[in-house]
């Protein structure tokens, strides 16, 4: 990250630093793996953000098919039935229609291994990289994921949360996400927190146009509010 990214990225104040993913076929040299695994692959998000550099593997990620299914876990069959199972009941309480189960976006390629760390710690090359803040701080994001060129129109997301990961890689843009209730309990979400999941390849574009975008905002603000007391 370059000097002035950082500075950027520093006023914008977030209360939880970027997390850096990246999903490989083997270990990074120097981390060492998850020492337990979490009740839902999102929950590594938040455990990366508390400051925590680590890799987990398939097995990590079963305590959540849902997640499991998004991130390309080859799932025993105990775990696909608890999909089937959860599936179906999310369609009895009118939560999913069943013909939007096929149109999750989900990883194609077998997970293998997936390296979390805080942005700035990453010693992996990062294939995603997840912002979380305020609304105000994923508008700016947004902002300058479009002056970059790197975020596309219609691509706020909601339920599963996880599925925005996967999308970001395939579209190779940015995503905005509103989350879901199971990532807000895993996470601990804030009612008023969103993410933005910005491909790791476009990350120091998107970061660059960041300074550009809080000054212009700054000053639009004093013009806006000035025009409404007109």
């Amino acid at each position: 990250m370059s000097p002035q990214s950082a500075s950027a990225l520093d006023n914008l104040q977030l209360t939880r630093p970027p997390v850096a993913i990246a999903f490989l076929a083997s270990p990074p040299d120097g981390l060492s793996r998850i020492d337990r695994a979490a009740a839902a692959g999102c929950a590594y998000w938040k455990h990366a953000s508390d400051g925590h550099a680590f890799y987990t593997t398939a097995d990590d990620h079963l305590n959540c098919p849902v997640g499991a299914f998004t991130h390309g876990v080859d799932m025993p069959p105990a775990t696909a039935n608890e999909l089937q199972g959860l599936v179906g009941t999310m369609i009895q309480l009118r939560y999913l229609q069943a013909d939007e189960v096929p149109q999750i976006p989900h990883r194609t390629d077998a997970l293998q291994i997936a390296a979390y760390a805080p942005l700035r710690d990453a010693a992996f090359p990062a294939d995603v990289v997840v912002f979380r803040g305020s609304a105000r701080q994923i508008m700016l994001l947004t902002e300058a994921a479009r002056a970059a060129g790197a975020f596309a129109e219609g691509t706020a997301m909601g339920r599963p949360a996880c599925s925005a990961l996967p999308q970001a890689l395939a579209a190779s843009s940015s995503v905005a996400s509103v989350g879901c209730i199971g990532n807000r309990v895993y996470t601990q979400l804030a009612d008023d927190e969103l993410y933005l999941m910005v491909p790791g390849a476009v990350v120091e574009q998107t970061l660059a146009q960041l300074g550009t975008i809080i000054t212009a905002n700054v000053e639009l603000e004093r013009f806006h509010r000035a025009r409404a007391l007109a």
